[in-house]
C-alpha cells in the first residue's frame, strides 16, 4: 500500500523536475553562499535547447517589478504541513439547521487565505467558475496580511507557527512605511498566483479596489493572468455624495477589476433587460418577439475605404420588405450603405457571405429623413435566445442600489447596528454573478469574504429556479476590537460575524422565499497537520524514541479530522456526500457514493477489509499498523486483489 503525503505540494520541486525531464543535459550543481553543494540549471545550456536569450539580472527589459517579488513567487510555491478541520458546532446542515447533518455543499473556511489556498490548490484546480475578492484597500489606515520571507521550502513539516497566539497575522501599513506599496504587492501577489490556479479556464475573477492601489492592481492582475485576459475595469459609484476627507476632489466611485482565466474561453453574459430595453422588443413574427437593429455600421470604421468588401447593394421587395442579393423584378429596390448625414458611403455590419446566410434574419423598412423616403436594412434581434436575452455589462455601475451604504443597513437589518460598517452590498456581487454563465453545482469562491455578502449573495440567486451554485468562502479569524460593539455582542472575531451573517440570511430567504436551495455550510478551520513530525521525516527521530511515535497520528485528532485531510490529498471536494457505516464492529466513512472509503480504527479484522474490497471503492483507506494481527495484515493484498483489484491502496 502506498503512503499518503498529507502536506501541499512542493511546485518548485515539481517545476525543477519538469524541467530536468525536458533538458536533463542542463541539470548541474554548484555552490550556495554558505558552500554546500546544491542543484542548479545551466542557463548557457538551457540557451542552446529552447534558441532564445535568457536575461540575467541587470539587463534593462520591460517588466513589473518589487522588492520581494522572487520570495512571494517562492511563498506561493512553498508546501505546508497543514490541514482542515471541520467545525461541527458551527457547520449548518442544508436546510439551515446549525449543528445538524454535514450535508451542505457550501464551504467557510477559518484561516489565514494563503495557508487555505495552499489546502485547496490541488483538489480544487480549475474547478472555480467565479472569484469575487476585496482585498485591503492599502489606504494607510487598514491592515495587511504579513507573511514569512524567511522560512524554507524545506521546513514545511514545522509551518505550523506562523501566526501569533490568537491566530493572527495582521498589521497596520501606514503610509509613512518605506515599503507601504511593497507590503501591499507582497501581500496580494501569492494569493493571486494561486487563485489563477483554482480558476476553470471558463473562469473569471473580479476585485473591487479603489484608488490607492488602482494603478498596482492592474499590472499585478497583468502579471498574475497576462494582460490579454484582461476582460476590463468598471467604475462603481459607491459613495453618491462622494467622500470629503481626503483630497481636493470628492471620489463618488471605486473600481471592480475583471480577469479571465483564459480570454477565449470565458463566456460573460452581461445582464438581464431592464423595462425599457424589453419595450424595444415591438415586433414579432413565427419566430417571437423582436426589435430592428440597423445592418448598417453605425460606428467605429464605418466608411467604404475602411473595409471596402463590406460595400455591396441589397436589393429590397418594396412590397413586403424582404431583401435579397440578386436584383430582379421582386427585388427591385436597391439600397447601399449610405451614411444618412453626409452622404459619405458607408459599410454594412455584415459580410455578403453571412446576408446570404441570414437573409430570413434581415428585414427593410422605409425611414423618413427630411422631405423624402429611403428604404433601409434591419437585422431582427429575437428577444428569446438560449440561456435568455442579456445586454453587455457596462463599464459604469451607478445604480442606487449599489450606494455602498446599503451594504451597513444590509448588516444592521440582520445583526443589529455597528456590527459591521464595511460591508458590500449584496446587490453588487449579484450584479456580479449574472454576468457569469454558470451551470448546475459551480462554485464560486471569496477569500477576503469579511461579513459573508459573497455567500448571501450566492444563496439569493439559487432562489430564482435557475442553475443551483454554491459558495467557498474563506476569512482569516482576526480579531475584533474588545470596546467594539460586535465584541460586546457576542462576536469575538470577523468569522463570527460572517458566519452568523450567513446563518441569518440563509434563514431571512428561507422565510420569504420558501425556496428549495442548500442554505448551509460546512466550517473548517486551518490547523497543523494531523500527523506527527514522524510521519515527515521518519529519519531525524532517533531510534530511541521510536517507541513514543508508535501511533503517527496527534492525540487530539479524530477519525474525521484524517478523513478530510485524506479528501484533500485526494482531490475530493469537501463538499462530497459523506455516509457513515458501522462494520464489524468499525466505524467506516463511505464518501462521494463509495467512491472513497475509509477507515482509521485500530484493530482492523479481516471481515472489515472484505467488506471494505467488497464495496470496490476507487480509492480505500486505512491507518498504517492498524491490523489487528500479522496474519490480517499478510492477506490484506490478497483480499483486495480477489474482489477488488483495481482499488487504489493508501494508509497513513
Amino acid at each position: 500500500m502506498e503512503k499518503l503525503k498529507m502536506h501541499t505540494p512542493d511546485l518548485a520541486e515539481e517545476n525543477y523536475k519538469k524541467l530536468a525531464a525536458l533538458f536533463p543535459d542542463a541539470v548541474t550543481e554548484t555552490k550556495d553562499e554558505n558552500g554546500n553543494t546544491v542543484r542548479a540549471i545551466d542557463k548557457d545550456v538551457l540557451m542552446q535547447e529552447i534558441n532564445a536569450k535568457v536575461v540575467d539580472d541587470g539587463q534593462e527589459r520591460y517588466q513589473f517589478t518589487w522588492p520581494d517579488k522572487r520570495k512571494t513567487i517562492m511563498l506561493a510555491n512553498q508546501p505546508i504541513a497543514k490541514t482542515l478541520r471541520l467545525d461541527r458546532g458551527k457547520s449548518v446542515s442544508r436546510n439551515g439547521t446549525r449543528g445538524g447533518d454535514i450535508n451542505s455543499e457550501n464551504i467557510y473556511i477559518e484561516g489565514d487565505n494563503l495557508d487555505a489556498l495552499k489546502i485547496l490548490r490541488e483538489t480544487y484546480l480549475g474547478k472555480v467558475k467565479m472569484i469575487y475578492i476585496d482585498p485591503p484597500y492599502n489606504t494607510g489606515n487598514d491592515f495587511i496580511y504579513e507573511d514569512d520571507f524567511s522560512q524554507k521550502a524545506a521546513d514545511y513539516a514545522e509551518n505550523s507557527g506562523q501566526t501569533d497566539e490568537e491566530g493572527n497575522r495582521l498589521v497596520q501599513n501606514s503610509e509613512s512605511n518605506g515599503r507601504f506599496h511593497t507590503d501591499w504587492l507582497n501581500m496580494i501577489y501569492p494569493r493571486l498566483k494561486i487563485a489563477k490556479d483554482l480558476l476553470s479556464n471558463n473562469g473569471a475573477i473580479f476585485v473591487s479596489i479603489d484608488e490607492h492601489e488602482i494603478d498596482n492592481c492592474l499590472k499585478i492582475m497583468d502579471d498574475a493572468f497576462g494582460r490579454n485576459n484582461r476582460v476590463g475595469m468598471i467604475v462603481v459609484k459607491s459613495n453618491p455624495r462622494g467622500s470629503m476627507s481626503i483630497g481636493e476632489i470628492a471620489n463618488l466611485h471605486e473600481y471592480l477589476v475583471v480577469y479571465a482565466k483564459d480570454i477565449y474561453e470565458v463566456h460573460i453574459i452581461g445582464h438581464k433587460l431592464t423595462e425599457s430595453m424589453e419595450d424595444e422588443y415591438k415586433y414579432e413574427d413565427q419566430n417571437g418577439k423582436y426589435r430592428l437593429l440597423g445592418l448598417r455600421m453605425r460606428g467605429g470604421f464605418w466608411r467604404r475605404q475602411d473595409r471596402p468588401n463590406l460595400y455591396y447593394p441589397i436589393f429590397v421587395n418594396p412590397v413586403d420588405g424582404t431583401i435579397s442579393l440578386q436584383k430582379d423584378d421582386t427585388f427591385s429596390e436597391k439600397v447601399l450603405p449610405i451614411q444618412p448625414s453626409t452622404m459619405e458611403d458607408g459599410t454594412w455590419r455584415w459580410s455578403a457571405d453571412k446576408v446570404k446566410r441570414e437573409t430570413a434574419a434581415l428585414v427593410a423598412r422605409q425611414v423618413k429623413r427630411k422631405d423624402n423616403y429611403f428604404w433601409d436594412v434591419y437585422q431582427k434581434d429575437y428577444y428569446n435566445r438560449e440561456g435568455g436575452r442579456r445586454t453587455k455589462a457596462k463599464s459604469i455601475w451607478d445604480a442606487s442600489e449599489i450606494n455602498y451604504q446599503n451594504g451597513a443597513k444590509e448588516i444592521k437589518n440582520l445583526l443589529g447596528p455597528n456590527i459591521f460598517n464595511y460591508s458590500k452590498p449584496v446587490y453588487l456581487i449579484s450584479k456580479i454573478i449574472e454576468m457569469i454563465d454558470f451551470e448546475d453545482n459551480d462554485i464560486i469562491m471569496d477569500f477576503f469574504s469579511g461579513s459573508g455578502t459573497t455567500a448571501q449573495a450566492v444563496m439569493e440567486f439559487n432562489t430564482n429556479g435557475g442553475k443551483k451554485i454554491s459558495f467557498l468562502m474563506v476569512q482569516l479569524s482576526e480579531r475584533t476590537e474588545e470596546k467594539s460593539d460586535a465584541y460586546k455582542a457576542g462576536y469575538k472575531t470577523i468569522c463570527d460575524i460572517g458566519e452568523e451573517r450567513i446563518r441569518r440570511a440563509g434563514k431571512k430567504i428561507k422565510e420569504e422565499t420558501g425556496a428549495d436551495i442548500d442554505y448551509g455550510f460546512r466550517c473548517f478551520k486551518v490547523d497543523s497537520s494531523n500527523m506527527k513530525d514522524v510521519y515527515y521525516r521518519p529519519v531525524d527521530v532517533k531510534q530511541s524514541y521510536m517507541e513514543l511515535f508508535a501511533d503517527n497520528i496527534k492525540e487530539d485528532r479524530t477519525p474525521e479530522d484524517l478523513l478530510f485531510q485524506v479528501m484533500l490529498d485526494l482531490g475530493i471536494l469537501l463538499s462530497s456526500k459523506i455516509e457513515k457505516k458501522v462494520i464489524a464492529g468499525k466505524k467506516v466513512f463511505s464518501v462521494a457514493d463509495g467512491y472513497l472509503m475509509a477507515c482509521f480504527a485500530k484493530d482492523v479484522t479481516e471481515d472489515v477489509v472484505t467488506a471494505i474490497a467488497k464495496e470496490q471503492p476507487f480509492y480505500a483507506v486505512f491507518r498504517d499498523s492498524s491490523m489487528a494481527d500479522d496474519s490480517i495484515a499478510a492477506n490484506f493484498e490478497q483480499i483486495f486483489a480477489t474482489y477488488s483489484p483495481q482499488t487504489v491502496r493508501k494508509v497513513l
